[in-house]
């Protein structure tokens, strides 16, 4: 076990861009290394969504990390700077750099005490953060960490994308032990996972994992719409994997409805509209035992007939209320960005499998740990320097 933080293992996990599925790769690799180490550190030193727990604003992913991989450290160390709205422009207008960093330098000693690695996440492509003097390469060079990246699936476009960043780890001196390629199409997996292999080692990119794409990890789930729609829940309750795998807009005669009333479906439609609402709970009740309307989301001004809201009462799913026009709820959820959330057990269980399967782990460590006893230790450059020696909690 490590004794001291420059002993522990270390890697920064960073993405080409956003919505590559980065936070779900880390969670596949804190499962996969959790089987191969006692103790695992976790740390998201910039975080750009976030929630106030206990007074302190704290990274989205660092609460999920620390509640499904049960790490024992303070999530305010974890999650040292979040960017609420207007941070930036504060910090251009008084930029301090030192401040932020000595947020970071303060916490990472924490996370790093008595484990035997840690995970680092950065937020987006290598550059982001430039703009208040933190990029995700600034991050990884001060806290001495190798770096991977993970990218979408295919072949020219993760490749370009992958040289672009690692161009500007290049530049803070980070080195980049690999990538891992996500969400690969079924039907293509074969000749991607050939053809990607070839294009990114042959310009010394090392592969570490291709990953296929898996629908239910990018399907929303009842709660997760409710919660970012802030809908008003009227009747039933959201299970953990209630998983929406088609939304339909009650826009047609409701015998024509009950045809698209399929597994997984949320129904939207005004709440004036109680032949639909009527269908839908109908076509529930009907396919109650294998599974059809998940949700029903109800819009306009004003909720549905008292005589409607009675029989809605009386049915066991998710029917909720959002006082806004039916196109306008619709591009909400189309819009929705979907995140694993702690209660997603199902997607944390697919996500560990997709992991220890496909991505070469025990390579992965071998590549961490290379040199880790003679690591460079955090660059002196522009004069940011990072203390690196234990401190207990």
């Amino acid at each position: 076990m490590a004794t001291g933080n420059d002993e522990v293992r270390r890697v920064f996990v960073a993405a080409t861009r956003q919505n590559q599925g980065k936070t779900s790769v880390c969670l596949g690799l804190m499962a996969a290394f959790r089987r191969r180490f006692p103790k695992l550190g976790f740390i998201k030193p910039v975080g750009q969504r976030y929630v106030v727990l206990d007074g302190h604003q704290v990274d989205e992913d660092s609460v999920l990390i620390e509640r499904v991989c049960h790490v024992e450290c303070a999530l305010s160390d974890m999650s040292p700077v979040a960017v609420e709205r207007g941070f930036t422009e504060r910090y251009l207008r008084q930029p301090n750099p030192q401040a932020l960093m000595q947020r970071i330098q303060d916490s990472f000693p924490r996370v790093c005490h008595g484990v035997d690695l840690v995970v680092i996440e950065g937020t987006g492509h290598a550059g982001v953060g430039s703009v208040f003097d933190l990029s995700n390469a600034t991050v990884a060079r001060l806290l001495g960490a190798k770096a991977i990246m993970v990218s979408g699936g295919g072949i020219g476009q993760p490749t370009d994308e992958v040289m672009l960043n690692k161009a500007m780890l290049d530049l803070e001196g980070v080195e980049l032990l690999g990538v891992i390629v996500n969400k690969v199409v079924q039907s293509k997996y074969a000749k991607v996972n050939e053809l990607v292999r070839a294009a990114m080692e042959r310009l010394g990119v090392r592969v570490f994992g291709v990953i296929p794409y898996v629908a239910m990890l990018s399907n929303p789930t009842v709660g997760l719409i409710l919660e970012e729609t802030d809908a008003k829940l009227l009747s039933g309750e959201p299970e953990p994997d209630n998983e929406v795998t088609r939304v339909v807009v009650g826009a047609m005669p409701p015998h024509v409805a009950l045809d698209y009333f399929t597994e997984g479906t949320l129904v939207i439609t005004p709440g004036s509209r109680e032949d639909i609402i009527l269908a839908a709970i109908s076509s529930s009740l009907a396919s109650e035992s294998q599974g059809g309307v998940v949700g029903i989301m109800l819009t306009g001004p004003d909720p549905p007939h008292r005589s409607v809201m009675s029989l809605i009462g009386r049915v066991n799913i998710p029917v909720m209320w959002l006082a806004e026009d039916t196109y306008t709820a619709t591009s909400r959820i189309h819009d929705l960005m979907v995140k694993i959330r702690p209660g997603d057990e199902k997607k944390v269980r697919m996500l560990n499998r997709l992991v220890e399967k496909y991505v070469d782990v025990d390579a992965l460590i071998e590549a961490i740990e290379d040199g880790n006893a003679t690591r460079r230790g955090p660059s002196s450059r522009r004069g940011n320097q990072i203390q690196i020696g234990v401190r207990g909690h």
